[in-house]
């Protein structure tokens, strides 16, 4: 747990020197694994997954709540997405503390994936 924490302060100050978000920096040093920006490979693709969270929750808030909180126990039985559990599977656990998820998800509903340059 320690050591978490210390990679969460490393990459939030690296962050500050480079201009790119916390949450920038986490999705893409882990989520593009398995989630492309507009491609649904071994995943849904984030656009996918964006225009479902924010059509089922329009408010970053409750956004961010939500889909922090499904990531950091992922469960068919919460997923607003069951065609994609049917096509992929549940999400693994992966064990991030929830002020990351939650730079992550922030990150998530901010970002236009469409654009080329990201």
């Amino acid at each position: 747990m320690l050591k978490n924490s210390y990679l969460f302060y490393i990459l939030f100050y690296c962050s500050s020197l480079v201009g790119d978000t916390l949450g920038s920096l986490l999705f893409h040093g882990n989520c593009v694994t398995c989630h492309d920006k507009t491609k649904t490979i071994s995943a849904p693709s984030m656009v996918e997954v964006q225009r479902h969270y924010k059509s089922a929750f329009a408010k970053k808030t409750d956004f961010i709540k939500y889909m922090s909180e499904w990531v950091a126990n992922p469960s068919r039985e919460k997923s607003i997405m069951l065609q994609a559990i049917d096509k992929h599977g549940v999400m693994p656990h992966l064990g991030f503390e929830v002020d990351a998820l939650k730079e992550i998800v922030e990150y998530v509903y901010d970002t236009d994936f469409r654009k080329k340059d990201l």
